[in-house]
């Protein structure tokens, strides 16, 4: 296949060095809108020709965190569409056979200088405050000596012949027209001595074999981008389109970074974050539809999506406002579906319930919680006994006569016969009514009893949740406690 086609074709194109960043996931997004979009189809290229950096289980992990955020691919590892393989590592032969045809047409040429010699031109590059590049000493060889090196052996690279005397331009979607002046770019090594192609020249040819029209890709590669038009010259092939994305920023506008604070998608699934609350975040990480609201399903992302409109600024990843975020798709959710999600979050705080019951906390709490973490962290009372009691709230709220109306309302309780939290808050203030206290004054010990807590959800919703026996249960071994 190659990109004469007219249907939009894009990739998303990692290398397998960890987990999924969350740049990455915005431009595997970004690709993935598009893509639905324009009826197209969104492939995922597995880059791994730096075999140095390749993390044993990336590629998985990789795949993995995009089909937890709902980007499933059309074609990729696994999923085949005439293009394939789709992981660099298995297509050397494809990138020799493209290198030497390149230096057979004279568009790269063989490189035989050692490390040691190319350390020293960087050497001497940087004392005369120079950008350090290549010096083009092996473009000058003869062919008898390129020849002789060749047949003896001689460790070589295969670099990139740059016209260094010609303008190369080209429009970029985000960015406009561009131009660099052929003298300022390097001869880009294009084949490595292992037999490995680098970046460079492997993207090229397989964005070309695979028929990709846009190239989505992150403001980073911008740099490279007419190295990359050379070489599609060379080979006489159509350029796909361009557009590149602004930077991710952390709040101090620094390059966003782990030593900031979290950046692969894992951790932020890890934390309890929804799917869909990070998929909605990362998409207006640059872009929005309206700039009048910031919450959009999925759908609504593809229907709208315009690539143009992206900003050429970088964006702040503010985790406040993934926060706030997360939290208003909690509590869209419903209930159900919001428990089903949280069954392995509490088996991890060793916690094991019904679906119902779990589903009945859930509504309990969900409008006071901003990730699925923070329900193991703060339900713990809806799932245990307190085996421990705020002390400070006790001395507060408990004096003599509290135990008797603990016990008293515990005696009441075991005899409704309708256990709604509107029977129950009945019930309180039918009691407090009569012996002539204030609510306040029952409502405070019985959330001290229940939870061991001084702060939490309503104290008859609660009750309501616990259900009859485990209140009555709870009370009474509170008042035993007391005793002792």
């Amino acid at each position: 296949m190659n990109n004469t086609t007219s249907s939009v074709r894009v990739r998303f194109a990692p290398s397998p060095t960890g987990y999924l960043h969350v740049g990455g996931l915005r431009t595997a997004l970004y690709n993935y809108l598009f893509a639905r979009r324009n009826n197209g189809a969104f492939l995922v290229r597995i880059e791994d020709t730096d075999q140095t950096r390749s993390v044993e289980g990336a590629i998985e992990n990789i795949l993995d965190a995009l089909r937890w955020c709902g980007l499933e691919f059309d074609e990729g590892p696994g999923k085949d569409g005439g293009c394939g393989p789709y992981i660099q590592s298995q297509r050397l032969e494809t990138y020799a056979a493209h290198a030497k045809q390149l230096v057979e047409s004279g568009a790269a040429y063989y490189c035989f200088c050692t490390p040691e010699r190319l350390e020293t031109v960087r050497r001497q590059m940087q004392a005369q405050k120079l950008p350090p590049m290549y010096d083009r000493h092996c473009r000058t060889l003869t062919e008898t000596e390129v020849r002789d090196n060749l047949n003896n052996g001689v460790a070589h690279v295969i670099r990139l012949k740059v016209p260094i005397h010609e303008e190369i331009a080209f429009n970029d979607v985000i960015h406009g027209a561009m131009k660099v002046q052929g003298h300022v770019l390097d001869d880009q090594v294009l084949m490595k001595s292992d037999g490995f192609p680098t970046y460079h020249l492997a993207n090229i040819v397989d964005d070309h074999l695979m028929g990709i029209t846009h190239v989505i890709r992150g403001d980073e590669w911008l740099p490279s981008t007419p190295k990359h038009i050379l070489l599609y010259r060379a080979f006489g092939w159509q350029p796909p389109l361009f557009a590149h994305l602004p930077l991710l920023l952390n709040p101090d506008r620094s390059k966003l970074s782990k030593r900031q604070g979290d950046v692969a998608v894992e951790d932020y699934r890890a934390k309890g974050f929804l799917p869909e609350a990070l998929v909605n975040f990362v998409a207006l990480l640059g872009w929005n539809p309206t700039g009048e609201r910031e919450l959009y399903p999925l759908e609504e992302l593809i229907a709208q999506f315009d690539l143009e409109r992206v900003n050429k600024a970088g964006a702040v990843f503010d985790v406040k406002k993934l926060l706030w975020m997360n939290a208003q798709y909690i509590r869209m959710k419903d209930d159900n579906t919001l428990a089903a999600q949280l069954q392995s979050v509490l088996a991890k705080n060793n916690i094991t319930a019904e679906p119902e019951y779990i589903a009945r906390a859930v509504h309990l709490l969900k409008d006071r919680v901003e990730t699925l973490n923070d329900f193991a962290e703060s339900s713990d009372f809806l799932f245990h006994a307190p085996h421990a009691f705020d002390e400070a709230y006790m001395r507060k709220h408990w004096n003599d006569s509290t135990p008797v109306a603990v016990a008293d309302l515990a005696e009441r309780f075991t005899a409704l016969t309708d256990f709604s939290h509107e029977s129950i808050e009945r019930t309180v203030r039918e009691y407090a009514e009569s012996t002539g206290v204030k609510p306040a004054a029952l409502i405070h010990p019985l959330r001290l009893a229940l939870t061991g807590k001084g702060v939490g959800p309503g104290l008859f919703e609660l009750i309501a949740v616990l259900g009859r026996e485990e209140t009555v249960a709870r009370l009474n071994s509170f008042l035993e406690i007391q005793q002792k």
